[in-house]
């Protein structure tokens, strides 16, 4: 396995003594509960009291501040100090913001996944085992009967939405301009962009270039989306909608234009590999030897700082128990042996795109 220096260093040998493993085993068995005291210490107000009051605050002033009772704020700030995400000055018991719930508090990344986690994971992932078992997402029944979420995405609850686009806008916003910069260095005129969603991307491509001309290909569900969000949006009509089931191995990519390049950014994790293949297969059958292949991933192997490489294998999860059951975070090397069976090959990658750790790699034929 490829391996990013930081990561090689972590991951090949063993980094606690006995102490520090036995404190982390003990934070593990108790993580679902420590999320949640995170994730109210946020709603109820409480990191930001701390943020604004550095002189400290006791436990009676932030209740009445944050309208809990003295027990809940109690059972919250106890457990927030004992997971050193708050601090406490014993001669006047006043509680101080710690470095840990400052980052809690500030840090969007960290939002993005709090939200995401609680509002489309957290009842899913009961039934994790399940789903590892029969590859198919257990988790996802709560929300409603379909095969995978993408056809329910449209008609998830609001607040599910909102964090499920939280967390994927997050994730690929910060990238765009980066790899737009790589897209027109290469004078592309017509970008077919695969799984496109609600044409995000597509937007800023149009806004970037006065001429380029995007086709979004994607579930009608989406392409609907699509329309509805770029709609008098300035641009927009250089904006394409294709409906097609990328699944379905009959249907063709569309062939009516000339494509410079086809974008997948953040999608071909959404598929197993049986079926990344086939996606890859029919995208080569439209390719010339002129025309290139831009796919955009967040490549778990191939990101700086553990953490990151952490928050992609959990997301794995995700997609094991609510996308769809059988996709993941690729490494570099499932996913370069996927291209090659396509009959496709990798002629550059540019890695530490954006401020999510993503990888473009480029391929043809």
């Amino acid at each position: 396995m490829q391996l990013f220096e930081n990561l090689k260093r972590v991951f090949t040998k063993e980094p606690y003594n006995a102490q520090q493993a036995q404190e982390m085993a003990h934070l593990y068995s108790w993580g679902a509960v420590i999320f949640q005291v995170c994730r109210l210490l946020i709603k109820y107000g409480i990191l930001d009291l701390l943020n604004d009051h550095r002189e400290g605050l006791t436990q009676n002033e932030i209740a009445r501040a944050a309208g809990l009772s003295d027990y809940a704020a109690k059972c919250l700030l106890e457990s927030a100090l004992t997971t050193h995400i708050v601090l406490i000055d014993t001669e006047t018991d006043k509680y101080f913001l710690a470095k840990t719930g400052w980052f809690l508090l500030r840090d969007a990344m960290i939002r993005a996944d709090i939200d995401f986690n609680h509002d489309v994971n957290y009842e899913g992932w009961f039934v994790l085992d399940k789903a590892l078992e029969q590859g198919q997402p257990a988790g996802l029944k709560h929300f409603g009967d379909w095969p995978t979420i993408y056809e329910g995405l449209s008609s998830l609850p609001e607040q599910v939405q909102k964090s499920w686009f939280g967390f994927d806008h997050y994730y690929s916003d910060h990238s765009f301009d980066e790899a737009l910069a790589i897209i027109h260095a290469n004078n592309t005129r017509h970008l077919l962009d695969v799984g496109g969603n609600t044409g995000r991307f597509a937007m800023r491509c149009v806004a970037s270039n006065p001429t380029i001309e995007v086709t979004i290909c994607d579930l009608p569900q989406q392409i609907k989306m699509m329309k509805q969000a770029t709609d008098g949006q300035p641009g927009s009509e250089r904006i394409h909608g294709v409906r097609m089931n990328i699944l379905d191995e009959s249907v063709a990519f569309p062939t009516d234009t000339r494509y410079d390049v086809i974008w997948m950014s953040q999608f071909l994790d959404c598929f197993s590999e049986q079926q990344i293949v086939s996606i890859l297969r029919r995208a080569a059958a439209v390719l010339d030897s002129n025309n290139r292949i831009y796919i955009m991933e967040t490549l778990w192997d191939r990101q700086d700082y553990v953490p990151a490489a952490m928050s992609l294998t959990m997301t794995s999860l995700y997609f094991t128990a609510l996308a769809n059951g059988n996709s993941k975070m690729y490494n570099t090397d499932d996913l370069t042996r996927l291209i090659q069976q396509a009959g496709l090959e990798i002629e550059q990658i540019y890695d530490r795109i954006g401020n999510g750790g993503h990888s473009i790699l480029v391929c043809k034929k």
